[in-house]
């Protein structure tokens, strides 16, 4: 659950203009993705898994995922393929709120759909296109000036790299959407 007022506290920072905010949006980040994945790995292996846990954690990835993808929209993290990056979004968006909806169908029904490995690989590409975007932002607003002119370059590609992640994990969240459906298509049935 920290990680809901984490993700105000990065969007907070995202807007912010002041020298380090960068750095704070994404640090704080880069904490509650590790939260996520520590979280998880404990009560693994402390035996400690619950009901409650596996379907709160879905929902507060998708809130964080979600929110942040939000956020880097609204603050112009794309330039001039914002347009594209807010239909990707939609698609996203779409998706999360479909299988949310499959989700609560089947445990109507008391049955569990709990994250598969496609889902898994989704949510780490979401989380990593986040990633690298707010490093971009970061290394651009609060060490560019680390970088002379003709090595711009290297703050370009972090953020090309973070675009191309943020489309990858359009189409891995699409393709993993029609996976779940198919595979739980008989949730839907009555």
């Amino acid at each position: 659950m920290s990680r809901i007022p984490m993700l105000f506290v990065v969007v907070g920072m995202m807007e912010m203009t002041w020298s380090g905010a960068a750095t704070w949006a994404f640090w704080l980040f880069i904490l509650a993705a590790l939260t996520d994945w520590l979280d998880g790995l404990w009560a693994r292996k402390s035996g400690q898994v619950s009901t409650f846990g596996r379907f709160m954690d879905a929902v507060i990835d998708k809130v964080m995922v979600l929110g942040l993808m939000m956020a880097l929209v609204n603050a112009d993290f794309f330039g001039r393929f914002t347009l594209v990056a807010l239909l990707l979004l939609l698609c996203i968006l779409t998706r999360e709120l479909a299988i949310s909806g499959l989700r609560m169908v089947a445990a109507s029904k008391n049955i569990v759909v709990e994250a598969d490995k496609s889902g898994k690989v989704k949510t780490f590409t979401q989380l990593n296109a986040i990633g690298w975007l707010l490093g971009a932002k970061m290394f651009r607003d609060d060490f560019g000036h680390l970088f002379p002119t003709d090595e711009k370059l290297f703050l370009d590609a972090i953020h090309w790299v973070g675009l191309g992640l943020y489309v990858l994990a359009a189409i891995l969240t699409v393709t993993s959407g029609a996976s779940y459906f198919k595979r739980h298509a008989h949730v839907m049935a009555d």
